[in-house]
């Protein structure tokens, strides 16, 4: 397997690469800026019930969004972005439409992995190089957040 996969179909300059540590994630080649729309996923939604009798027991519990009700894998590169505590990239639920929208949170350099938070319940030790205490509201509204919700 390739160390680092480049993402030609994107207009963006991206890269799958691995690290040793976290696996695999999404890198920029070239500079982003801030409110960059970086990647569209649609999502395969798995009912409540179906997702408790199956999905939790597998590794797509380590990589499901909560969906209203279920649970919603995305597909492309929304599930390939890793874990910060101070994230460069921010996502949007777009429930009606079935997707997922993430854009940059900031201007993201060359060379920056690309990290979503995935909240305050995560299952592995955080390695995150600086570590802040997340609100107790931590659904809040972002400004460009649809809330349009089924």
């Amino acid at each position: 397997m390739a160390d680092v996969i480049p993402l030609t179909q994107h207009s963006l300059s991206l890269e799958l690469r691995t690290d040793p540590i976290k696996g695999r994630g999404v890198f920029t080649r070239d500079k982003l800026k801030m409110h960059c729309l970086i990647e569209i996923s649609p999502i395969l939604l798995f009912n409540a019930e179906e997702y408790d009798k199956h999905g939790r027991y597998t590794i797509l519990d380590e990589y499901t969004y909560c969906w209203p009700g279920g649970f919603a894998l995305a597909l492309g590169l929304g599930s390939m972005f890793n874990h910060n505590n101070t994230p460069n990239v921010g996502f949007i639920r777009d429930i009606p439409n079935k997707l997922i929208r993430y854009v940059a949170l900031r201007d993201i350099n060359p060379e920056e992995e690309l990290c979503i938070s995935y909240g305050n319940h995560l299952w592995f030790d955080d390695d995150s190089a600086v570590k802040h205490v997340i609100d107790s509201d931590e659904d809040k509204i972002l400004p460009y957040e649809s809330t349009d919700e089924e």
